[in-house]
């Protein structure tokens, strides 16, 4: 089994079609046509369903798409290890994150991360859905959530904690709220995927029913309706901080409840063979967290 063939198949999964994966790798499309042939007879199986319109993978293909993934990190580890310059990622990082991080976090800090590493590039999915990173062939993925368990290596970033907040204006309007029941006098943002606000009472996890003004499935519309007054909302530090930090919003302390915990996860498909392209951008995530932790005074 040669790897060239095993890239090929990568690039056709990735990009649908025989002629999309040749431009993306530079060829022409009867050499890409020809690595698929000839890994297909070194496998015994067919890996794509062709026809003259579309062509899809088969349920062996499906089933090779980690097992390739494995085989082209490994060669990328490989040489990245062996690299001049084991500090320099290059290559192409494929990632999802969290839209409300990303916007907030990531994105700011990604000019910094090119200039330093000017043969990296970044293929990012903006989801707060969970992505399968094995089946969509990403190197990691960034998430805030309690995690399940699974096969995949996880790695934590940073804290993130819940937190509730509210723009001054509404707080002078409506009150500070100041106990759980208080929660039930107000207007509340909340997001679809958290139906109710858990709460820490009494060392217990709660989930307290809230009155939703305003639904909404992103976090950038929660925070943006929060600082125009809409509401209380109940987000994680690192979706406002710095709407914390210019007071457009303010943190609200409940006597009785604490907040839950959160931490970002960096989740990858395996332990062995991490490109070096993710450890550079970890390492870089990290120091950024920390460097506007610092600058704050405090990152919780």
């Amino acid at each position: 089994m040669l790897l060239p063939d095993v890239r090929t198949f990568l690039a056709v999964a990735s990009a649908g079609s025989l002629s999309a994966a040749a431009r993306q790798l530079d060829v022409v499309p009867m050499q890409v046509s020809r690595r698929i042939a000839a890994l297909e007879e070194d496998l015994g199986v067919r890996l794509f369903h062709r026809t003259t319109r579309s062509l899809t993978l088969t349920a062996e293909g499906e089933a090779f798409i980690p097992f390739a993934r494995e085989m082209a990190d490994a060669e990328a580890g490989a040489r990245a290890e062996l690299s001049p310059s084991p500090g320099r990622a290059s290559g192409v990082l494929r990632m999802t994150a969290p839209s409300g991080f990303a916007q907030s976090v990531l994105l700011p800090m990604l000019p910094a991360l090119l200039a330093a590493n000017p043969d990296l590039r970044i293929d990012l999915d903006l989801s707060d859905r969970q992505v399968d990173i094995v089946g969509q062939g990403l190197d990691v993925a960034l998430r805030i959530a309690p995690l399940e368990d699974s096969e995949l290596v996880a790695k934590k970033i940073a804290p993130n904690p819940r937190l509730i907040c509210a723009a001054p204006a509404y707080l002078k309007k409506r009150g500070r709220p100041t106990k759980v029941s208080d929660l039930d006098e107000h207007a509340c943002i909340r997001l679809c995927a958290v139906r109710q606000w858990p709460l820490i009472v009494d060392g217990t996890l709660i989930r307290k029913r809230v009155d939703a003004y305003v639904t909404t499935t992103s976090v950038e519309a929660a925070r943006t309706a929060a600082v125009q007054g809409l509401g209380l909302a109940q987000l994680t530090y690192w979706d406002v901080f710095r709407q914390l930090a210019d007071n457009s919003l303010v943190k609200i302390e409940l006597q009785d409840a604490a907040m839950e915990d959160l931490s970002i996860w960096a989740v990858m498909p395996s332990r062995r063979y991490v490109p070096n392209r993710v450890s550079v951008f970890l390492d870089a995530l990290q120091k950024e967290i920390a460097q506007l932790g610092r600058s704050l005074g405090h990152a919780s």
